[in-house]
């Protein structure tokens, strides 16, 4: 698991410390306030060292880890992540499994990292990220922009998914941890995606009836991209998996569920980070922190750079986002009277 992080000087984050990660792992804050930013370099850093050593990879680690920057900020040169005004160089140091990950780089940096400490073991599992506009419906587009055209336009958070998408779904039984999950999943789309090979597209199957994936409902797309994940095998019990805005096109029932298939998922030893800024899923994690009696750690981001820590087991975060949903709670029993 990811157990530390400390970030500075790094975009829009001038400072910042994050202890005892748990298993759920909350990022909240307003649109600006770098949430997606954080969470992207949690994925970046960890993507290098997956990919590390692995197979016939032979680049270095600050190789891998200046590409994946690259493609991931789409940016043109890796220092342009400074932080603008700062006097001093980008840190980020992150410690897995008890092993240190750090970087830094200046404004000057191009396309090269020379401080790098990289101590963590080489790992077999694979980490995904799941943004917040669905993949499946531009499959083709994205895969054509990145392959062909190398171009901007879809980050490596988009190329990475489609790719782990391509992995077709394995014969016979998925991980026996992943069971009741993907029950779960079933229930809430009553139904699966699958890739057709014959004409290259997505289809949304329920019983016998087959929809176009361009008129299926996108909260059931992205629900079935995690269900596909687990069903073929990317995702194991070891895995990470970064998700921004869950919310987003997810009616309120299924975001309740969804949480809820989450906690299930993390009960065997897969590590979740969301960001979001919605007070619901805030809610119900909330809800199943007290009930379970477990540890779900969050940070809360704010527009002037700021951040604070605490934990969804003992209260609801003290943010613009909570506050906002209790002030309009408030006018709402003042205007019933």
């Amino acid at each position: 698991m990811i157990q530390n992080i400390k970030l500075s000087n790094f975009g829009v984050i001038e400072e910042l410390e994050w202890n005892n990660l748990g298993k759920i792992n909350v990022i909240v804050g307003e649109n600006g306030s770098g949430k997606t930013f954080l969470l992207k370099s949690l994925y970046a850093s960890l993507k290098t060292i997956e990919v590390y050593r692995r197979g016939n990879e032979m680049k270095k680690d600050s190789e891998l880890l200046v590409d994946k920057l690259h493609w991931t900020y789409q940016v043109n040169k890796i220092g342009d992540l400074v932080m603008k005004g700062a006097d001093n160089p980008l840190k980020y140091e992150m410690k897995f499994n008890n092993r240190e990950f750090e970087f830094s780089f200046g404004k000057s940096a191009t396309k090269n990292i020379t401080r790098i400490r990289n101590n963590v073991d080489i790992r077999k599992e694979n980490s995904i990220f799941l943004p917040a506009k669905e993949v499946l419906s531009l499959y083709d587009v994205i895969l054509e922009s990145r392959e062909n055209d190398r171009l901007f336009g879809f980050d490596d958070t988009y190329y990475d998914l489609v790719k782990a998408l391509k992995i077709p779904k394995s014969k016979g039984k998925n991980y026996k941890e992943f069971a009741k999950s993907r029950e779960m999943l079933d229930k809430i789309i009553d139904g699966r995606v699958e890739f057709d090979s014959v004409d290259n597209n997505w289809y949304f199957k329920r019983g016998n009836q087959k929809f176009s994936i361009h008129s299926t409902a996108e909260g059931i797309k992205k629900i079935s991209i995690l269900d596909h994940l687990l069903g073929n095998r990317y995702l194991d019990k070891e895995s990470v998996i970064f998700i921004d805005e869950p919310e987003a096109a997810i009616h309120p029932k299924a975001i309740s569920q969804f949480m809820e298939i989450l906690k299930v998922l993390t009960d065997n030893q897969i590590q979740v980070f969301i960001a979001t800024h919605s007070y619901f899923v805030l809610k119900k994690l909330h809800i199943i922190a007290k009930r379970e009696d477990i540890s779900i750690p969050i940070i809360s981001l704010d527009n002037e750079g700021n951040s604070f820590t605490s934990d969804l087991q003992i209260e609801m975060p003290d943010n613009e986002i909570v506050n906002e949903s209790i002030r309009i709670y408030e006018e709402e029993i003042e205007a019933d009277y």
